[in-house]
Protein backbone atom coordinates (compact mmCIF):
# COMPACT_ATOMS: atom_id res chain seq x y z
CA UNK A 1 0.00 0.00 0.00
CA UNK A 2 2.04 2.96 -1.31
CA UNK A 3 -0.68 5.54 -0.65
CA UNK A 4 -0.94 7.52 2.58
CA UNK A 5 -3.58 6.33 5.03
CA UNK A 6 -5.84 8.85 6.76
CA UNK A 7 -7.52 7.24 9.75
CA UNK A 8 -9.39 8.06 12.95
CA UNK A 9 -9.54 6.25 16.26
CA UNK A 10 -10.92 2.86 17.23
CA UNK A 11 -14.70 2.63 17.72
CA UNK A 12 -15.02 5.55 15.30
CA UNK A 13 -17.69 8.21 15.66
CA UNK A 14 -19.06 10.51 12.97
CA UNK A 15 -16.26 13.06 13.38
CA UNK A 16 -13.59 10.37 13.08
CA UNK A 17 -15.07 8.94 9.87
CA UNK A 18 -16.07 12.19 8.16
CA UNK A 19 -12.82 13.94 9.02
CA UNK A 20 -10.82 11.04 7.54
CA UNK A 21 -12.79 11.20 4.30
CA UNK A 22 -12.67 14.97 3.96
CA UNK A 23 -9.02 15.35 4.91
CA UNK A 24 -7.95 12.58 2.52
CA UNK A 25 -9.75 14.45 -0.26
CA UNK A 26 -8.11 17.75 0.72
CA UNK A 27 -4.63 16.19 0.78
CA UNK A 28 -5.18 14.67 -2.64
CA UNK A 29 -6.24 18.05 -4.04
CA UNK A 30 -3.17 19.71 -2.53
CA UNK A 31 -0.52 17.11 -3.39
CA UNK A 32 -1.93 15.10 -6.28
CA UNK A 33 -0.90 11.98 -4.37
CA UNK A 34 -3.26 9.22 -3.28
CA UNK A 35 -4.56 9.51 0.29
CA UNK A 36 -6.90 6.74 1.37
CA UNK A 37 -9.48 7.31 4.12
CA UNK A 38 -9.72 4.31 6.43
CA UNK A 39 -11.51 3.35 9.63
CA UNK A 40 -10.28 1.41 12.65
CA UNK A 41 -13.64 -0.14 13.55
CA UNK A 42 -17.26 -0.58 12.56
CA UNK A 43 -19.34 2.52 11.89
CA UNK A 44 -22.29 3.27 14.16
CA UNK A 45 -25.89 3.93 13.15
CA UNK A 46 -25.52 7.70 13.20
CA UNK A 47 -22.49 7.67 10.93
CA UNK A 48 -24.14 5.19 8.56
CA UNK A 49 -27.10 7.56 8.25
CA UNK A 50 -24.76 10.43 7.35
CA UNK A 51 -22.83 8.43 4.75
CA UNK A 52 -26.02 7.11 3.19
CA UNK A 53 -27.60 10.57 3.07
CA UNK A 54 -24.68 12.05 1.18
CA UNK A 55 -24.07 8.88 -0.86
CA UNK A 56 -20.53 8.38 0.32
CA UNK A 57 -18.98 4.92 0.64
CA UNK A 58 -17.77 3.80 4.02
CA UNK A 59 -13.96 4.03 4.32
CA UNK A 60 -11.90 0.87 4.10
CA UNK A 61 -11.74 -1.10 7.37
CA UNK A 62 -8.16 -1.38 8.63
CA UNK A 63 -8.00 -3.45 11.81
CA UNK A 64 -4.21 -3.31 11.96
CA UNK A 65 -1.59 -1.17 10.34
CA UNK A 66 1.15 -3.72 10.87
CA UNK A 67 2.94 -4.24 7.54
CA UNK A 68 1.80 -7.38 5.75
CA UNK A 69 3.36 -9.53 3.06
CA UNK A 70 1.49 -7.39 0.52
CA UNK A 71 3.72 -4.47 1.60
CA UNK A 72 6.91 -6.44 0.97
CA UNK A 73 8.68 -6.03 -2.41
CA UNK A 74 8.69 -9.77 -3.11
CA UNK A 75 9.62 -11.21 -6.52
CA UNK A 76 7.01 -12.19 -9.10
CA UNK A 77 8.91 -15.32 -10.14
CA UNK A 78 7.26 -17.20 -12.98
CA UNK A 79 6.47 -20.86 -12.52
CA UNK A 80 7.85 -23.73 -14.60
CA UNK A 81 6.14 -26.81 -15.97
CA UNK A 82 6.46 -30.07 -14.05
CA UNK A 83 7.69 -31.86 -17.21
CA UNK A 84 10.57 -29.44 -17.75
CA UNK A 85 14.01 -31.06 -17.56
CA UNK A 86 16.37 -30.30 -14.70
CA UNK A 87 18.79 -28.88 -17.27
CA UNK A 88 16.26 -26.31 -18.50
CA UNK A 89 15.08 -25.58 -14.96
CA UNK A 90 18.64 -24.90 -13.86
CA UNK A 91 19.27 -22.61 -16.85
CA UNK A 92 16.11 -20.64 -16.06
CA UNK A 93 17.07 -20.27 -12.40
CA UNK A 94 20.62 -19.29 -13.33
CA UNK A 95 19.53 -16.67 -15.85
CA UNK A 96 16.93 -15.19 -13.47
CA UNK A 97 19.28 -15.43 -10.47
CA UNK A 98 16.75 -17.28 -8.33
CA UNK A 99 17.17 -20.22 -6.00
CA UNK A 100 13.60 -21.47 -5.74
CA UNK A 101 10.96 -21.81 -8.42
CA UNK A 102 7.30 -22.88 -8.11
CA UNK A 103 5.43 -25.51 -10.09
CA UNK A 104 1.71 -24.82 -10.35
CA UNK A 105 -1.54 -26.61 -11.11
CA UNK A 106 -3.72 -25.44 -14.00
CA UNK A 107 -5.65 -23.33 -11.46
CA UNK A 108 -2.54 -21.50 -10.33
CA UNK A 109 -2.12 -23.28 -7.01
CA UNK A 110 1.14 -24.63 -5.66
CA UNK A 111 1.89 -28.15 -6.93
CA UNK A 112 5.50 -28.16 -5.75
CA UNK A 113 8.71 -26.15 -5.49
CA UNK A 114 12.19 -26.80 -6.83
CA UNK A 115 15.35 -25.40 -5.28
CA UNK A 116 18.96 -25.30 -6.42
CA UNK A 117 19.76 -27.39 -3.38
CA UNK A 118 17.37 -30.11 -4.54
CA UNK A 119 19.10 -30.22 -7.92
CA UNK A 120 22.58 -30.28 -6.41
CA UNK A 121 21.72 -33.16 -4.08
CA UNK A 122 20.20 -35.18 -6.90
CA UNK A 123 23.14 -34.60 -9.23
CA UNK A 124 25.79 -35.31 -6.57
CA UNK A 125 24.12 -38.08 -4.61
CA UNK A 126 21.95 -40.04 -7.04
CA UNK A 127 23.72 -43.21 -8.20
CA UNK A 128 20.60 -44.97 -9.43
CA UNK A 129 20.92 -46.02 -13.07
CA UNK A 130 17.15 -46.43 -13.15
CA UNK A 131 16.44 -42.80 -12.12
CA UNK A 132 15.26 -41.83 -15.60
CA UNK A 133 12.69 -44.62 -15.80
CA UNK A 134 11.48 -44.01 -12.24
CA UNK A 135 10.95 -40.37 -13.18
CA UNK A 136 9.13 -41.39 -16.40
CA UNK A 137 11.40 -39.11 -18.37
CA UNK A 138 10.10 -37.93 -21.77
CA UNK A 139 12.34 -38.82 -24.72
CA UNK A 140 12.09 -35.20 -25.81
CA UNK A 141 13.79 -34.17 -22.54
CA UNK A 142 16.61 -36.64 -23.17
CA UNK A 143 17.14 -35.45 -26.74
CA UNK A 144 17.14 -31.81 -25.63
CA UNK A 145 19.60 -32.43 -22.80
CA UNK A 146 21.98 -34.32 -25.10
CA UNK A 147 21.64 -31.72 -27.89
CA UNK A 148 20.26 -34.40 -30.17
CA UNK A 149 17.01 -35.51 -31.76
CA UNK A 150 14.64 -38.45 -31.78
CA UNK A 151 15.06 -40.18 -35.15
CA UNK A 152 12.99 -43.28 -34.41
CA UNK A 153 9.98 -43.37 -32.14
CA UNK A 154 7.63 -40.85 -30.52
CA UNK A 155 9.39 -37.78 -29.02
CA UNK A 156 6.47 -37.42 -26.60
CA UNK A 157 6.90 -40.99 -25.37
CA UNK A 158 8.45 -41.71 -21.99
CA UNK A 159 11.19 -43.97 -20.71
CA UNK A 160 9.34 -45.89 -17.99
CA UNK A 161 11.25 -49.17 -17.48
CA UNK A 162 14.85 -50.26 -17.19
CA UNK A 163 18.16 -48.61 -16.45
CA UNK A 164 20.79 -46.64 -18.35
CA UNK A 165 23.75 -48.68 -19.68
CA UNK A 166 26.90 -47.55 -21.50
CA UNK A 167 27.73 -50.17 -24.13
CA UNK A 168 31.53 -50.02 -23.97
CA UNK A 169 32.02 -53.77 -24.41
CA UNK A 170 31.83 -55.96 -27.52
CA UNK A 171 28.51 -57.66 -28.37
CA UNK A 172 29.52 -60.92 -26.71
CA UNK A 173 29.82 -59.21 -23.30
CA UNK A 174 26.79 -56.95 -23.71
CA UNK A 175 24.45 -59.82 -22.88
CA UNK A 176 25.74 -59.70 -19.32
CA UNK A 177 24.92 -56.00 -18.72
CA UNK A 178 21.86 -55.22 -20.86
CA UNK A 179 18.38 -56.22 -19.73
CA UNK A 180 15.08 -55.86 -21.47
CA UNK A 181 13.75 -52.23 -21.56
CA UNK A 182 17.17 -50.71 -20.81
CA UNK A 183 18.41 -47.48 -22.37
CA UNK A 184 21.78 -48.06 -24.05
CA UNK A 185 24.38 -45.36 -24.74
CA UNK A 186 26.65 -46.42 -27.61
CA UNK A 187 28.40 -45.20 -30.76
CA UNK A 188 28.35 -46.00 -34.47
CA UNK A 189 28.95 -49.76 -34.50
CA UNK A 190 25.94 -51.30 -36.20
CA UNK A 191 26.60 -54.74 -34.66
CA UNK A 192 26.44 -53.24 -31.18
CA UNK A 193 23.27 -51.32 -32.05
CA UNK A 194 21.62 -54.44 -33.47
CA UNK A 195 22.64 -56.51 -30.43
CA UNK A 196 21.07 -53.97 -28.06
CA UNK A 197 17.82 -53.95 -30.05
CA UNK A 198 17.69 -57.77 -30.13
CA UNK A 199 18.20 -57.86 -26.36
CA UNK A 200 15.05 -55.76 -25.87
CA UNK A 201 16.49 -52.30 -25.26
CA UNK A 202 13.73 -49.68 -25.29
CA UNK A 203 16.00 -46.80 -26.35
CA UNK A 204 19.37 -46.31 -28.00
CA UNK A 205 21.47 -43.16 -27.54
CA UNK A 206 23.82 -43.05 -30.50
CA UNK A 207 26.68 -40.64 -29.77
CA UNK A 208 29.22 -38.67 -31.80
CA UNK A 209 26.56 -37.76 -34.34
CA UNK A 210 26.95 -41.13 -36.01
CA UNK A 211 24.61 -41.90 -38.89
CA UNK A 212 22.27 -44.82 -38.41
CA UNK A 213 21.66 -47.25 -41.22
CA UNK A 214 18.19 -47.59 -42.67
CA UNK A 215 18.12 -51.27 -41.73
CA UNK A 216 18.87 -50.51 -38.07
CA UNK A 217 16.20 -47.81 -38.07
CA UNK A 218 13.67 -50.24 -39.62
CA UNK A 219 14.47 -52.99 -37.11
CA UNK A 220 14.27 -50.50 -34.21
CA UNK A 221 10.89 -49.23 -35.38
CA UNK A 222 9.55 -52.79 -35.72
CA UNK A 223 10.87 -53.63 -32.25
CA UNK A 224 9.43 -50.48 -30.64
CA UNK A 225 12.90 -49.21 -29.81
CA UNK A 226 13.39 -45.43 -29.74
CA UNK A 227 16.61 -44.06 -31.21
CA UNK A 228 18.11 -40.70 -30.24
CA UNK A 229 21.19 -39.31 -31.91
CA UNK A 230 23.58 -36.93 -30.11
CA UNK A 231 26.77 -35.10 -31.14
CA UNK A 232 28.23 -35.69 -27.65
CA UNK A 233 30.69 -38.44 -26.78
CA UNK A 234 29.57 -41.34 -24.60
CA UNK A 235 31.28 -39.98 -21.47
CA UNK A 236 29.59 -36.60 -21.72
CA UNK A 237 26.25 -38.15 -22.62
CA UNK A 238 26.41 -40.48 -19.63
CA UNK A 239 27.35 -37.56 -17.38
CA UNK A 240 24.54 -35.29 -18.54
CA UNK A 241 21.70 -37.68 -19.18
CA UNK A 242 20.28 -37.52 -15.64
CA UNK A 243 19.71 -33.79 -16.18
CA UNK A 244 16.86 -34.77 -18.49
CA UNK A 245 14.82 -35.97 -15.50
CA UNK A 246 11.59 -33.93 -15.26
CA UNK A 247 11.18 -31.42 -12.45
CA UNK A 248 8.26 -33.42 -11.07
CA UNK A 249 10.72 -36.12 -9.95
CA UNK A 250 12.59 -33.77 -7.62
CA UNK A 251 10.16 -31.06 -6.63
CA UNK A 252 8.96 -30.86 -3.05
CA UNK A 253 5.27 -31.72 -2.92
CA UNK A 254 4.52 -31.66 0.81
CA UNK A 255 5.37 -29.59 3.89
CA UNK A 256 5.76 -26.51 1.69
CA UNK A 257 5.73 -23.38 3.84
CA UNK A 258 3.69 -20.59 2.25
CA UNK A 259 2.51 -17.16 3.34
CA UNK A 260 -0.57 -15.13 2.46
CA UNK A 261 -0.66 -11.52 1.31
CA UNK A 262 -2.46 -10.56 4.54
CA UNK A 263 0.04 -12.27 6.88
CA UNK A 264 1.78 -9.85 9.23
CA UNK A 265 5.46 -9.32 8.46
CA UNK A 266 6.32 -9.74 12.14
CA UNK A 267 4.74 -13.22 12.16
CA UNK A 268 6.50 -14.16 8.92
CA UNK A 269 9.87 -13.05 10.31
CA UNK A 270 9.33 -15.13 13.44
CA UNK A 271 8.65 -18.20 11.30
CA UNK A 272 11.45 -17.88 8.73
CA UNK A 273 14.08 -17.05 11.34
CA UNK A 274 13.84 -20.64 12.55
CA UNK A 275 14.28 -22.15 9.08
CA UNK A 276 17.17 -22.57 6.66
CA UNK A 277 14.92 -22.17 3.63
CA UNK A 278 15.56 -18.94 1.77
CA UNK A 279 12.48 -18.50 -0.42
CA UNK A 280 8.79 -19.06 0.28
CA UNK A 281 5.73 -18.95 -2.01
CA UNK A 282 3.22 -16.13 -1.47
CA UNK A 283 -0.47 -16.90 -2.02
CA UNK A 284 -3.48 -14.66 -2.56
CA UNK A 285 -6.83 -14.96 -0.80
CA UNK A 286 -7.81 -17.87 -3.05
CA UNK A 287 -4.55 -19.74 -2.33
CA UNK A 288 -3.23 -18.97 -5.80
CA UNK A 289 0.48 -18.32 -6.25
CA UNK A 290 1.53 -14.68 -6.74
CA UNK A 291 5.27 -14.62 -6.04
CA UNK A 292 8.25 -15.62 -3.88
CA UNK A 293 9.39 -13.92 -0.70
CA UNK A 294 12.87 -14.18 0.79
CA UNK A 295 14.31 -13.34 4.18
CA UNK A 296 16.13 -10.45 2.52
CA UNK A 297 12.81 -9.06 1.23
CA UNK A 298 11.58 -8.85 4.82
CA UNK A 299 14.34 -6.34 5.61
CA UNK A 300 13.11 -3.95 2.91
CA UNK A 301 9.58 -3.27 4.15
CA UNK A 302 8.48 0.31 3.75
CA UNK A 303 6.68 1.71 6.77
CA UNK A 304 3.15 2.80 5.98
CA UNK A 305 2.65 6.55 5.99
CA UNK A 306 -0.27 7.51 8.21
CA UNK A 307 -2.18 10.67 9.07
CA UNK A 308 -4.12 10.52 12.33
CA UNK A 309 -7.34 12.50 12.64
CA UNK A 310 -9.50 13.07 15.74
CA UNK A 311 -7.01 11.42 18.12
CA UNK A 312 -3.36 11.35 19.08
CA UNK A 313 -3.29 8.69 21.81
CA UNK A 314 -1.71 5.37 20.89
CA UNK A 315 -4.26 3.56 23.08
CA UNK A 316 -6.99 4.78 20.71
CA UNK A 317 -5.00 4.33 17.51
CA UNK A 318 -5.33 1.46 15.06
CA UNK A 319 -3.33 -1.64 16.05
CA UNK A 320 0.27 -1.64 14.88
CA UNK A 321 0.65 2.14 14.87
CA UNK A 322 4.20 1.77 16.26
CA UNK A 323 5.29 0.14 13.00
CA UNK A 324 3.88 2.98 10.87
CA UNK A 325 5.32 6.38 10.00
CA UNK A 326 2.94 8.98 11.40
CA UNK A 327 3.41 12.08 9.23
CA UNK A 328 0.54 14.29 10.44
CA UNK A 329 -1.93 14.62 13.29
CA UNK A 330 -5.11 16.73 13.09
CA UNK A 331 -6.96 16.70 16.41
CA UNK A 332 -8.91 18.64 19.01
CA UNK A 333 -8.26 16.45 22.08
CA UNK A 334 -5.59 16.58 24.76
CA UNK A 335 -2.07 15.78 23.58
CA UNK A 336 -0.87 12.37 24.70
CA UNK A 337 1.49 9.60 23.72
CA UNK A 338 1.83 9.06 19.99
CA UNK A 339 5.57 9.24 19.33
CA UNK A 340 7.35 9.98 16.04
CA UNK A 341 10.93 9.59 14.88
CA UNK A 342 11.07 12.97 13.21
CA UNK A 343 9.18 16.28 13.27
CA UNK A 344 5.70 16.15 11.77
CA UNK A 345 2.82 18.48 10.97
CA UNK A 346 0.76 18.51 14.18
CA UNK A 347 -2.36 20.64 14.37
CA UNK A 348 -4.30 20.66 17.61
CA UNK A 349 -6.86 23.36 18.40
CA UNK A 350 -9.28 23.73 21.34
CA UNK A 351 -12.40 23.41 19.22
CA UNK A 352 -15.45 21.22 19.48
CA UNK A 353 -14.69 19.04 16.49
CA UNK A 354 -11.84 17.94 14.23
CA UNK A 355 -14.03 18.66 11.22
CA UNK A 356 -14.00 22.34 12.19
CA UNK A 357 -10.21 22.38 11.90
CA UNK A 358 -10.33 20.61 8.55
CA UNK A 359 -12.87 23.12 7.24
CA UNK A 360 -10.49 25.89 8.23
CA UNK A 361 -7.70 24.12 6.31
CA UNK A 362 -9.87 23.99 3.16
CA UNK A 363 -10.32 27.75 3.46
CA UNK A 364 -6.66 28.44 4.21
CA UNK A 365 -5.65 26.56 1.07
CA UNK A 366 -8.48 28.10 -0.98
CA UNK A 367 -9.93 24.71 -1.90
CA UNK A 368 -13.62 24.86 -2.75
CA UNK A 369 -15.84 22.88 -0.37
CA UNK A 370 -18.25 20.84 -2.46
CA UNK A 371 -21.80 20.15 -1.17
CA UNK A 372 -21.02 16.51 -0.30
CA UNK A 373 -17.88 17.45 1.62
CA UNK A 374 -19.81 20.26 3.33
CA UNK A 375 -22.51 17.79 4.38
CA UNK A 376 -19.98 15.42 5.94
CA UNK A 377 -18.11 18.18 7.76
CA UNK A 378 -21.31 19.75 9.07
CA UNK A 379 -22.61 16.38 10.27
CA UNK A 380 -19.37 15.74 12.17
CA UNK A 381 -19.63 19.11 13.96
CA UNK A 382 -23.28 18.56 14.86
CA UNK A 383 -22.42 15.11 16.20
CA UNK A 384 -19.42 16.14 18.30
CA UNK A 385 -21.08 19.27 19.70
CA UNK A 386 -24.49 17.59 20.18
CA UNK A 387 -26.00 20.29 17.96
CA UNK A 388 -24.09 23.06 19.80
CA UNK A 389 -25.23 21.82 23.26
CA UNK A 390 -21.83 20.53 24.38
CA UNK A 391 -19.59 22.84 26.45
CA UNK A 392 -16.79 21.94 24.05
CA UNK A 393 -18.64 23.78 21.29
CA UNK A 394 -17.17 27.18 20.43
CA UNK A 395 -18.63 30.03 18.37
CA UNK A 396 -16.21 29.00 15.63
CA UNK A 397 -17.74 25.50 15.51
CA UNK A 398 -21.28 26.83 15.31
CA UNK A 399 -20.53 29.50 12.71
CA UNK A 400 -18.67 27.06 10.48
CA UNK A 401 -21.40 24.41 10.84
CA UNK A 402 -24.10 26.88 9.76
CA UNK A 403 -22.07 27.94 6.73
CA UNK A 404 -21.48 24.30 5.78
CA UNK A 405 -25.19 23.55 6.14
CA UNK A 406 -25.97 26.24 3.56
CA UNK A 407 -23.46 24.76 1.11
CA UNK A 408 -24.85 21.26 1.69
CA UNK A 409 -28.44 22.42 1.47
CA UNK A 410 -29.57 20.93 4.77
CA UNK A 411 -31.64 22.17 7.70
CA UNK A 412 -29.47 21.90 10.80
CA UNK A 413 -32.15 20.94 13.33
CA UNK A 414 -33.90 18.43 11.08
CA UNK A 415 -30.64 16.84 10.02
CA UNK A 416 -29.25 16.69 13.56
CA UNK A 417 -32.39 15.05 14.97
CA UNK A 418 -32.42 12.51 12.14
CA UNK A 419 -28.77 11.72 12.89
CA UNK A 420 -29.37 11.35 16.62
CA UNK A 421 -32.41 9.16 16.10
CA UNK A 422 -30.49 6.90 13.73
CA UNK A 423 -27.71 6.55 16.27
CA UNK A 424 -29.85 6.08 19.36
CA UNK A 425 -31.70 2.93 18.35
CA UNK A 426 -30.27 1.15 21.35
CA UNK A 427 -33.08 -1.32 22.04
CA UNK A 428 -31.98 -3.75 19.33
CA UNK A 429 -28.32 -3.69 20.34
CA UNK A 430 -26.56 -6.06 22.74
CA UNK A 431 -24.83 -4.66 25.85
CA UNK A 432 -21.48 -5.29 24.17
CA UNK A 433 -22.51 -3.33 21.08
CA UNK A 434 -23.85 -0.47 23.19
CA UNK A 435 -20.71 -0.22 25.33
CA UNK A 436 -18.45 -0.12 22.29
CA UNK A 437 -20.45 2.35 20.18
CA UNK A 438 -18.15 5.16 21.31
CA UNK A 439 -15.55 3.72 23.63
CA UNK A 440 -12.17 5.24 24.47
CA UNK A 441 -9.37 4.04 26.74
CA UNK A 442 -7.11 6.31 28.79
CA UNK A 443 -4.15 5.87 31.12
CA UNK A 444 -3.69 8.24 34.02
CA UNK A 445 -0.41 7.56 35.82
CA UNK A 446 -0.66 3.80 36.39
CA UNK A 447 -4.45 3.60 36.26
CA UNK A 448 -6.21 2.45 33.10
CA UNK A 449 -9.79 3.53 32.55
CA UNK A 450 -12.31 3.19 29.75
CA UNK A 451 -14.99 5.80 29.21
CA UNK A 452 -17.85 4.98 26.83
CA UNK A 453 -20.70 7.23 25.81
CA UNK A 454 -24.08 6.61 24.22
CA UNK A 455 -26.51 9.38 23.38
CA UNK A 456 -30.25 9.43 22.91
CA UNK A 457 -33.12 11.82 22.57
CA UNK A 458 -35.31 9.48 24.65
CA UNK A 459 -35.16 9.32 28.45
CA UNK A 460 -37.11 6.04 28.45
CA UNK A 461 -34.65 4.42 26.06
CA UNK A 462 -31.72 5.33 28.31
CA UNK A 463 -33.52 3.93 31.38
CA UNK A 464 -34.01 0.61 29.61
CA UNK A 465 -30.36 0.55 28.60
CA UNK A 466 -29.21 1.14 32.17
CA UNK A 467 -30.93 -2.03 33.40
CA UNK A 468 -28.72 -4.30 31.33
CA UNK A 469 -25.50 -2.31 31.22
CA UNK A 470 -24.32 -2.48 34.84
CA UNK A 471 -24.34 -6.32 34.98
CA UNK A 472 -22.56 -6.37 31.63
CA UNK A 473 -19.87 -3.94 32.80
CA UNK A 474 -19.23 -6.06 35.90
CA UNK A 475 -18.72 -9.14 33.69
CA UNK A 476 -16.55 -7.23 31.22
CA UNK A 477 -14.17 -5.67 33.75
CA UNK A 478 -11.93 -8.70 34.59
CA UNK A 479 -10.88 -9.22 30.96
CA UNK A 480 -11.03 -5.62 29.75
CA UNK A 481 -7.48 -4.63 30.66
CA UNK A 482 -8.88 -1.61 32.53
CA UNK A 483 -9.01 -0.85 36.25
CA UNK A 484 -12.31 1.03 35.96
CA UNK A 485 -15.10 1.18 33.40
CA UNK A 486 -17.39 4.16 32.92
CA UNK A 487 -20.46 4.56 30.73
CA UNK A 488 -22.13 7.88 29.99
CA UNK A 489 -25.84 7.65 29.21
CA UNK A 490 -26.35 11.09 27.71
CA UNK A 491 -29.74 12.65 27.05
CA UNK A 492 -29.24 15.20 24.30
CA UNK A 493 -32.55 16.97 24.85
CA UNK A 494 -32.22 17.27 28.64
CA UNK A 495 -28.50 17.98 28.46
CA UNK A 496 -27.79 15.52 31.22
CA UNK A 497 -25.79 12.33 31.72
CA UNK A 498 -26.19 9.37 34.02
CA UNK A 499 -22.69 8.02 34.66
CA UNK A 500 -22.42 4.29 35.38
CA UNK A 501 -19.18 2.90 36.82
CA UNK A 502 -17.55 -0.34 37.98
CA UNK A 503 -14.11 -1.21 39.31
CA UNK A 504 -12.13 -0.93 42.51
CA UNK A 505 -11.89 2.70 43.54
CA UNK A 506 -14.39 3.86 40.90
CA UNK A 507 -16.97 4.99 43.46
CA UNK A 508 -14.48 7.16 45.35
CA UNK A 509 -13.06 8.55 42.12
CA UNK A 510 -16.50 9.61 40.86
CA UNK A 511 -17.51 11.18 44.16
CA UNK A 512 -14.23 13.09 44.32
CA UNK A 513 -14.42 14.16 40.68
CA UNK A 514 -18.00 15.49 40.78
CA UNK A 515 -18.41 16.19 44.51
CA UNK A 516 -21.63 14.18 44.56
CA UNK A 517 -22.73 11.07 46.38
CA UNK A 518 -23.38 8.02 44.26
CA UNK A 519 -25.90 5.21 44.59
CA UNK A 520 -25.94 1.76 42.97
CA UNK A 521 -22.85 2.46 40.82
CA UNK A 522 -24.49 5.49 39.27
CA UNK A 523 -24.65 9.26 39.48
CA UNK A 524 -26.82 11.84 37.68
CA UNK A 525 -24.83 14.73 36.23
CA UNK A 526 -27.05 17.63 35.16
CA UNK A 527 -25.75 19.78 32.35
CA UNK A 528 -23.04 17.25 31.52
CA UNK A 529 -22.85 16.04 27.89
CA UNK A 530 -19.15 16.21 27.00
CA UNK A 531 -16.87 13.28 27.74
CA UNK A 532 -13.71 15.22 26.99
CA UNK A 533 -14.33 18.36 29.03
CA UNK A 534 -16.99 17.48 31.60
CA UNK A 535 -16.25 13.84 32.48
CA UNK A 536 -12.72 12.85 31.53
CA UNK A 537 -11.06 15.99 32.88
CA UNK A 538 -12.59 15.70 36.40
CA UNK A 539 -11.87 11.95 36.50
CA UNK A 540 -8.23 12.55 35.56
CA UNK A 541 -7.87 15.20 38.24
CA UNK A 542 -9.38 12.91 40.89
CA UNK A 543 -7.12 10.01 39.91
CA UNK A 544 -4.00 12.19 39.88
CA UNK A 545 -4.85 13.57 43.32
CA UNK A 546 -5.47 10.05 44.64
CA UNK A 547 -2.04 8.92 43.48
Amino acid sequence: MKSTIVIGHKNPDTDSICSAICYAYLKHRLTGEEHVPCRAGEINGETKYVLDKFRVASPQLLESIEPTVADVPFRRIKSIDATLSLKRAWEYMRDENIQTVPILTKRGKIKGVLTLGDQARFYMEDRDAAALSKAKTPYSNIADTLQGEVVVGDPDGKFTKGKVVVAAANPDLMEEVIDKHDMVILVNRSDTQLCAIEMGASCLIVCLGAKISKSIMRIAEESGCTIITSPLDTYTAAKLINQSVPVSHLMRKSDIITFGLDDAVADVKATVSKLRIRYFPVLDGDDRYVGMISQRNLLDVDRRKVILVDHNEKGQAVDGIRSAEVIEVIDHHRIDSVETNSPIYFRNQPLGCTATIITMMYRENRIEIEPTIAGLLCSAILSDTLMFRSPTCTPVDENIARELAQIAGIDIEEHAMAMFNAGSKLGKKTPDEIFHIDCKAFKIDQTKITVSQVTSVSRRELERVKEKMLPYMESLLPNSGADMLFLMLTNIIDRSTELLFVGQGAKGTVESAFVKETADNSVILEGVVSRKKQVLAPLMTALENAN
